[in-house]
Formats: structure tokens, C-alpha cells, sequence
């Protein structure tokens, strides 16, 4: 059993930056891939940046150039630093770890983009 705990969402004006994180019950260097996830009202949850086990990264075409995903083993945390926000960015943003052929979820955390 993993159990995610996201933090750092909130509501910033267009252009702003904000810092997500993912923090894990065991050590992420055992997660084979890390990835960040959004959902809006009506929607189903969509990938926004993933990250593997190695450090390879991959990201949704609206997020590439201002979304940032990385890893610290140490903290057992995963980073997503969203830079030059867009009012579309909005949504619940969760954490997902594959671990062991099982996935595991965060709770979720809002982030709001204001024009």
C-alpha cells in the first residue's frame, strides 16, 4: 500500500507560478513512474507530466515549456513547478504512482488561475 499526499495548490493570477508536491509513504526510487494528473468539473482526469524511474520525463503539448516535473528521492517527493499559469490551467490536480503493476492516487489539490 502507497499512500500520496499532494500539497502547494492554490489561486494565482495569469502568468503566475506555482509548486506542486507529491510526497509518498515509502521511498519513490521503488515507484517506477511518478506522474501528475488534472481533472476538470464534467471531465475525466488527463496526464499532465510523468516521470519514470530513470528521470525521463514526458508532458501533455499545452503544459511543454512552462510545466516542470522532477524528483528527490531523499524527500520521497515529486515536484510539478507550473510557470507562466493560464486561466485553463485550472483544475484538481492529483499525483499517481505505479507501484508493483498497482496504481495509487493522491487526493487531489486545486489550483485556480485567475484573468
Amino acid at each position: 500500500q502507497v499512500q500520496l499526499v499532494e500539497s502547494g495548490g492554490g489561486l494565482v493570477q495569469t502568468g503566475g507560478s506555482l509548486r506542486l508536491s507529491c510526497t509518498a509513504s515509502i521511498s519513490i526510487s521503488r515507484i517506477n513512474t511518478m506522474s501528475w494528473y488534472r481533472q476538470t468539473p464534467g471531465n475525466q482526469r488527463a496526464l499532465v507530466a510523468l516521470i519514470t524511474i530513470g528521470g525521463s520525463t514526458t508532458y501533455t503539448d499545452s503544459v511543454k515549456g512552462r510545466f516542470t516535473i522532477s524528483r528527490d528521492n531523499a524527500k520521497n517527493t515529486v515536484y510539478l513547478q507550473m510557470n507562466s499559469l493560464k486561466p485553463e490551467d485550472t483544475a484538481v490536480y492529483f499525483c499517481k504512482g505505479l507501484y508493483r503493476l498497482s496504481e495509487y492516487w493522491g487526493q487531489g489539490t486545486q489550483v485556480t488561475v485567475s484573468s
